[in-house]
């Protein structure tokens, strides 16, 4: 490949994404990240008055099991009273003492291991305390009214104290059921409330990173296309060299050829076979190299974005109409603007500059009109250039696509109005002139100030044009 296509490949990356693709996905990003944090909170919090439940709960056990120990320790030293079995109650309530001992220190562990948001009651080690040293005290000195035979004593004495100890336990066990069920109200309306919040949070972060990841995607493609479109510009302004210094060059070689033998031949009379043939010869290789010349004007990238399209229409008609006037017809040219004009992004003017540029020289060329318009309408929501001319119209099968006119030809014309998402009509009767009407989406045709990357076309491959 030549430099100058080298360059042109070189003049855009495709991880060039421009600030506005570098914002969208660091929104993307920040979005999805945010979103799942947000929902990650939310099972926070959701964790949070678990534990709470838990530990309120835990300690509601602890207290109920404690409370159901006591009971059972009442009923048993009040059995033993009963009986009045020495031996028995001394064997017995030492047992009963070490079990309410070790029951004690399991209630202990257990409030010692509860969760540290739970909130223990105040009263709970405290009534732990009196548990270990009253019982404990109450228990010798049920052993010595026994061992002194004071059995009567005993059973007013269990009654009297442990009645304290277990309306103390019973207090506690209220207490803390109240606060179990005030974590368990609170938990619940907690719970629900984060269940709303994840309920609106989860579909507005998927939506959202939906609509967000299909812009960011349709802007990837975007942007995909326009580097297409750069290469197809270099590698169009490449064969447009090759053929300005290979086959354009060999061509005026020839025709100097050609010349020279002409020059060189005696005078003969101009029916001559020989003589008419070489004039013939000669004639179609100037038509070859002006056809060469207009291929290569439409292959090397125009100057459209330095002039607006009416001016370049403008340019271009004046062209075409004066090398038509040296062939001794004469057609009038004009261009009509309406609307406020808008820049147009740079590719799109160019391909829409070589659109209209082939339907006016084609008009100029075969339409024998004497007038010649180009209407440009920019409205809000497209851009519509009609072209007119009031010439002997086209041949219905050349309009159905079965024939050629011209360099690019009808079927040319729509193709390249269908790679820039233009829609192209045609409309002609015999004698009666021909319309075409080319129309683009504002979004797609109008240059975006806030972002002059949205079209960004590199005419590096050019810069030797």
């Amino acid at each position: 490949m030549t430099n100058g296509a080298k360059i042109g490949a070189a003049g855009t990356s495709p991880f060039n994404l421009g600030p506005r693709l570098r914002v969208t996905f660091a929104i993307l990003i920040l979005l999805i990240l945010g979103g799942n944090a947000l929902v990650v909170w939310q099972f926070d919090i959701i964790r949070n008055e678990t534990e709470h439940l838990t530990g309120a709960n835990r300690q509601l056990v602890a207290v109920l099991r404690l409370q159901a120990n006591l009971l059972s320790f009442h009923r048993g030293l009040d059995d033993l009273a009963r009986s009045m079995d020495l031996r028995r109650l001394v064997t017995e309530a030492e047992s009963m003492r070490g079990a309410l001992h070790e029951q004690t220190q399991q209630t202990r562990t257990a409030i010692a291991n509860l969760p540290s948001e739970t909130v223990v009651d105040p009263s709970f080690l405290p009534t732990l305390d009196t548990i270990d040293i009253t019982l404990s005290a109450q228990i010798d000195a049920i052993l010595d009214l026994a061992k002194s035979g004071d059995w009567g004593a005993i059973q007013p004495r269990i009654s009297n104290e442990l009645n304290s100890i277990e309306t103390q336990t019973a207090i506690l066990v209220n207490n803390i059921n109240q606060q179990a069920s005030g974590e368990l109200a609170r938990g619940v309306a907690g719970m629900r409330s984060v269940q709303r919040r994840i309920l609106m949070i989860v579909p507005a972060t998927a939506l959202s990173t939906f609509f967000i990841a299909a812009f960011f995607g349709w802007s990837i493609a975007r942007r995909f296309v326009e580097l297409s479109l750069d290469e197809r510009v270099a590698e169009r302004t490449r064969i447009a060299r090759e053929l300005h210094d290979t086959l354009l060059q060999s061509f005026h070689a020839l025709m100097f050829q050609f010349q020279a033998a002409r020059n060189q031949l005696p005078e003969r009379p101009e029916n001559d076979k020989g003589l008419r043939a070489l004039d013939d010869a000669i004639a179609t290789t100037e038509e070859a190299i002006a056809e060469g010349r207009d291929a290569i004007h439409d292959l090397r990238p125009g100057p459209s974005a330095k002039s607006d399209l009416a001016h370049l229409l403008t340019t271009a008609g004046r062209e075409l109409a004066g090398s038509q006037d040296t062939n001794g017809n004469s057609t009038s040219f004009r261009v009509i603007v309406e609307g406020e004009p808008q820049a147009l992004s740079p590719m799109l003017q160019d391909e829409i500059y070589r659109i209209a540029r082939e339907v006016i020289r084609n008009a100029f060329r075969h339409a024998d009109a004497s007038l010649i318009e180009a209407e440009i309408r920019y409205d809000q929501r497209q851009l519509r250039l009609r072209i007119r001319d009031d010439g002997k119209g086209i041949e219905p099968k050349v309009l159905e696509g079965r024939a050629r006119t011209g360099h690019w030809g009808l079927a040319g014309i729509r193709e390249r109005a269908q790679r820039i998402g233009a829609k192209v009509d045609f409309w002609s009767e015999a004698r009666a002139g021909t319309e075409v009407e080319l129309t683009v989406p504002a979004k797609i045709a109008y240059k975006a100030e806030r972002n002059d990357s949205r079209f960004r076309l590199s005419r590096k491959a050019g810069s030797d044009e």
